[in-house]
């Protein structure tokens, strides 16, 4: 798989340790930034791996900020991206299992190195589970978007 990945300033560190999990696991990383500690703008990170994760130029999305929550929310503002924020391993699995999430996001003064890498294993490793009432979930989900 192709994983794009970005980060503010207050996730930078912490990239760079999820970026040497997931060539671990043999995946390719597109790193879109941030590449300095000097205070920028998380949508500014967001924005390029949402549309590259949504265009289909990559096949999954990791988002890093200081809480995650910045990162989700302009994640999901780009038509096609289903992004989550996980801060445990049950939510990192039931993510993509119920909701096939495809950016996940993580918040670095709120998860360790240890856990987040963690996450980020069972996020890239766990498959959604086509269940009748899931599909149902998300093809409502892509009416609301439709509609807007």
């Amino acid at each position: 798989m192709l994983i794009a990945i970005g980060a503010d300033h207050a996730g930078v560190r912490l990239k760079e340790d999820i970026i040497a999990v997931i060539q671990e696991m043999g995946h390719e990383v597109t790193d879109q930034g941030c590449h300095c500690n000097d205070s920028v703008d998380y949508p500014d990170y967001a924005l390029p791996v949402a549309k590259l994760v949504a265009e289909g130029k990559a096949d999954r999305g990791i988002l890093i900020c200081g809480t995650g929550i910045g990162m989700s929310i302009a994640a999901n503002k780009v038509h096609g991206v289903r992004c989550a924020l996980v801060h445990d391993l049950f939510s990192a699995q039931a993510t993509r299992e119920h909701n096939d999430t495809n950016v996940l996001a993580l918040g670095e003064r709120v998860v360790g190195p240890g856990l987040a890498q963690e996450i980020v294993r069972t996020w890239l490793t766990t498959p959604f589970s086509e269940g009748e009432r899931h599909v149902g979930r998300l093809n409502k989900l892509k009416q609301i978007e439709e509609s807007l």
